[in-house]
């Protein structure tokens, strides 16, 4: 939301406070609170008629300090509220200052108001002249905004899954979930934090709509604002942006870990596709036929009968026996999902028992909130109601016990704000916020009953904390490389907004793909945390393409198998330390100014580089950091920093590792889900005299130890007698360009 008229201007019928000098103070030995007037105090006659902006200064965790904005106080507490942990650690208060860990928030004294924030010795951000307002307009409507300073060359990453550029200056955005596609301005998981290559980042800690205009009104500060009397925000000194995201995500929630086999190939009905059992089946023994191994079957939407979603009822004349069938498919080894959401059609006989009850969302007259768009007549399931979480949830434990193993979570942005919710939320608030309480209640049905680490979605919608239920997808994107390209930016975008897991539709949503952008898309999907092939009005079988399609995705799916040993320890990072699985190329080299806006590869773990191809002809440009790196198809080495130019066939794409990277390759290709160190191979690339790396293996670890003397391998602290093929015949040379280490 813009509030001026060009620099010195606000737009017509607003009225604007700005802090104009700190009068005040009063410390505890947690907090600060600051009362600036709106302008300078010179005699006493100044401090009548003048209104006062309330500042609160506190610490929940170490270098993270939040400010609290506010004008009238007197508001009743309203919800929902993100949940944001605090932990107890040593905070130092003076009568302008407050320092959490190496961070510390310095009011200016003085007739020159300002709020900087410091760490280390240095400026990192600051509000300073009119950067705090408290805004009233003609239509009786308020807010509160604030904008920290960006300086020369800063760039802003995050706010949620974001399909336009990747860095964010120069855009206006809305925190505000909608059901839009792939391709506008629009979000399905809109997270109101960002982080910058500055050393921080900023969570506004409001549900409801918050609107960012980054480098876009003024053009040397990020502004935030949102509707109400108050805004609270907290800053997050990292330095880096690895750092950053590890106590973004400790305030708001670590990744739960997903269990192997969800990170294996997704097969689907595709949605509006005409299926049965007989259809799934023949989509299977086609996959075994093929040498194409499968993990997930997906049962979308017409798992149910028409009009009746969600009523949690297998449609009979399609699947007339629902538990043996899922139990064939797991005697094939496979894990099932269906395709859920929140909604339930008035045709559906869930209806009237939800709206007996209480369990739908309902107006202010106390009708149910009802409307056609979607599924005729639908309701929402009011979540914020403890028996409608409970009656939802029962309805997932009867197909759980029937042998389903996941839920595709979908929708969940539809929420409307002209109603009453049943605990007193807030509309606005809860807009966001209802898909946490939506997730939420799925995850916890799987992890209750399939037990703890069991438990995985493929959610769509999304806000803070989201990340805690992975995995969550790109939504409806199209079968061109236009939006395999903005996808990638989607999935970028959101894991610099703390979420760890992400997948995409492969081969796009909308459309039936040509073979080449199909082929092209297989690789990218299945170099993803999560692979899953799904389309609307087509089948995504590869064979239906050509027979080339079957042996890309026997390739990439063999390869990813092989990776699993790496990837899992990836995952087991993002579940730990929050680290996302795939990062953008500026959280693995901070410091490289030509990774600032990289948005066409990213780094897979950290010391894999993926370049997908967005053309038929195999045409792509990439950029390699500093060092000897590999190419992982042939073992050449790439000298960086620089361009690289290069022309792929669909069974290639830039793949390169990081030198003095040890990657762990399993000997299972045809599963994702194996024991990761029997028969592992350790493959090193560009040793580095005088070094150790560790590498944990599924519940192994192995250390490499480079020196003078030679290289010595343990496994759980015992020395291994290995083997050792190298480029050009064997040996133990730790300068060879790429060593290949066997047990």
């Amino acid at each position: 939301m813009k509030f001026t008229d060009g620099y010195w201007l606000k737009r017509k019928g607003l009225t604007v406070l700005h802090p104009a000098q700190l009068r005040d103070s009063e410390a505890d030995e947690n907090s600060l609170t600051a009362y600036a007037s709106t302008k300078p105090v010179r005699s006493r006659s100044d401090t009548l008629d003048t209104p006062l902006v309330t500042i609160n200064l506190s610490a929940p965790a170490p270098d993270v300090v939040r400010v609290t904005v506010g004008h009238f106080l007197g508001g009743a507490p309203t919800g929902p509220n993100f949940e944001i942990a605090s932990s107890d650690h040593p905070v130092t208060v003076t009568s302008d200052a407050l320092t959490s860990g190496s961070l510390t928030a310095r009011f200016r004294t003085g007739e020159n108001w300002g709020l900087d924030f410091v760490a280390d010795g240095k400026r990192l951000t600051g509000s300073g002249w009119k950067g705090m307002g408290i805004v009233d307009a003609a239509d009786g409507s308020h807010y509160v905004h604030e904008q920290l300073d960006l300086g020369v060359g800063e760039a802003v990453y995050g706010l949620g899954e974001r399909f336009g550029p990747l860095v964010k200056n120069g855009q206006s955005i809305d925190i505000w979930n909608e059901d839009g596609g792939t391709s506008s301005e629009l979000a399905y998981k809109n997270v109101p934090f960002y982080l910058t290559n500055r050393g921080y980042g900023v969570l506004v800690d409001h549900p409801g709509r918050v609107s960012f205009e980054v480098a876009s009104e003024m053009v040397s500060r990020t502004q935030f604002s949102v509707a109400g009397q108050t805004l609270s925000y907290l800053v997050i000194y990292g330095p880096t942006p690895a750092d950053i995201l590890r106590k973004y995500t400790a305030l708001t929630g670590r990744p739960a870990l997903p269990p192997q086999w969800s990170f294996g190939l997704w097969l689907t009905t595709s949605f509006t596709t005409p299926y049965d059992e007989e259809t799934v089946t023949s989509f299977v023994d086609g996959m075994a036929e093929r040498d194409l191994p499968l993990s997930v079957f997906h049962f979308d939407t017409f798992w149910m009968r028409e009009f009746h979603w969600c009523d949690f009822e297998w449609d009979p004349a399609i699947f007339p026996d629902p538990p043996g069938m899922l139990k064939r498919l797991h005697d094939r080894g496979l894990r099932t999902c269906l395709w859920i959401n929140p909604y339930i059609a008035q045709r559906s006989a869930l209806f009237e028992e939800g709206r007996a009850n209480g369990y739908l969302l309902r107006r202010s007259d106390g009708s149910v909130w009802q409307w056609d768009r979607w599924q005729a007549g639908m309701a929402l399931v009011d979540f914020t109601n403890p028996a409608a979480r409970e009656w939802y949830a029962a309805k997932l434990a009867v197909l759980v016990e029937q042998g389903v193993d996941a839920f595709k979570s979908d929708f969940g942005e539809r929420v409307p704000t002209d109603v009453v919710w049943h605990d007193g939320s807030d509309p606005e608030r809860m807009h966001n916020y209802y898909t946490q309480l939506y997730n939420q209640v799925v995850f916890d049905v799987l992890r209750e009953l399939k037990g703890e680490g069991e438990a995985v979605l493929f959610a769509r919608s999304a806000t803070v904390g989201g990340q805690q239920f992975p995995v969550h997808w790109g939504g409806d994107n199209s079968a061109t490389y236009e939006s395999m390209a903005e996808s990638l930016r989607g999935g970028l975008s959101l894991m610099s907004s703390g979420f760890g897991f992400w997948s995409h539709d492969i081969g796009g949503f909308e459309g039936r793909p040509d073979p080449a952008v199909f082929k092209r898309w297989i690789a990218f999907g299945m170099l993803s945390s999560h692979s899953r092939l799904h389309g609307n009005h087509s089948y995504r079988v590869p064979w239906l393409f050509d027979d080339e399609s079957v042996e890309v995705l026997r390739s990439f799916t063999h390869l990813k198998y092989s990776l699993m040993p790496y990837l899992y320890e990836a995952a087991r990072e993002a579940h730990l330390s929050g680290l996302p699985v795939m990062r953008p190329m500026v959280v693995g080299f901070p410091d490289d100014p030509a990774a600032v806006f990289l948005d066409r590869q990213y780094l897979l773990g950290g010391d894999l580089l993926v370049a997908p191809v967005f053309s038929e002809g195999g045409e792509v440009g990439y950029y390699v950091p500093a060092g000897r790196w590999t190419r992982w198809f042939d073992g050449t080495v790439v000298e960086g920093p620089g361009w690289q130019t290069e022309t792929h066939g669909f069974d290639s794409v830039p793949l390169l590792v990081r030198p003095g990277a040890v990657i762990p390759v399993g000997a299972v290709v045809d599963r994702p889900d194996y024991p990761y160190a029997d028969g592992v191979t350790l493959r090193i690339f560009e040793p580095v005299s005088d070094s150790v790396t560790v590498v944990r293996v599924g519940d192994s670890t192995f250390t490499v130890v480079f020196s003078g003397a030679g290289i010595r391998v343990e496994r759980d602290g015992a020395s291994l007698p290995w083997r050792v093929d190298v480029a050009g015949g064997p040996s133990a040379d730790i300068d060879a360009s790429q060593a290949v280490w066997t047990s």
